[in-house]
């Protein structure tokens, strides 16, 4: 009679599944994305980021975030390397989902701050060519879109295209990218 118990607890717990509560006020969340640049020709250039998100009501949510953007640019047979450390801080809105909120669609509108770098500091070329562009300070806005599903109810995978205009920079001012994110809700 134990066993029958035991197996019927353990065929109830397997195939019953409980909802929790996702993106409830004051939750908060960590996430990592990484993806690729597409405002230059050169295949390759890529960002990679951490992100953190504190949910309020329906499902909205203040976004800090951190990104490294690598990129470069063509001189003859040369790549001219160009780093970009951003930081970023925003709000996010929930557009679309379904009840449960297993799938979602969020845009957020953010400000950015960093530092760009280019060649390392470097004006000086191989050939003797020197780079007009300067490392230095920017600013600017960006905009995300990203399209969620919970994987379980902690883990979400996260699909988002970016687009960012950044001023006071040397390079391209808007810089569209997309990629792709996992974010594990505390």
């Amino acid at each position: 009679m134990k066993r029958f118990i035991l197996f019927s607890v353990l065929l109830v717990t397997i195939f019953t599944t409980t909802q929790a509560q996702r993106m409830i006020p004051k939750q908060k969340a960590v996430s990592i994305n990484s993806g690729l640049l597409l405002s230059n020709d050169i295949q390759g250039d890529w960002h990679l980021g951490i992100d953190l998100v504190h949910y309020f009501n329906r499902g909205n949510y203040w976004l800090w975030a951190v990104e490294y953007n690598r990129m470069q640019f063509a001189y003859r047979n040369y790549r001219i390397p160009s780093e970009t450390y951003l930081a970023e801080a925003g709000h996010g809105f929930r557009l679309l989902g379904d009840k449960r909120k297993t799938l979602q669609l969020n845009a957020a509108l953010t400000g950015i701050a960093g530092y760009e770098s280019i060649n390392r500091g470097n004006a000086l070329l191989h050939d003797g060519a020197v780079i007009q562009n300067s490392s230095g300070f920017v600013y600017g806005a960006g905009g995300r879109l990203s399209l969620e599903t919970f994987l379980t109810d902690h883990f979400v995978l996260m699909l988002q295209t970016k687009a960012r205009m950044l001023w006071s920079t040397s390079l391209q001012q808007f810089r569209p990218s997309v990629g792709l994110g996992l974010r594990f809700n505390f």
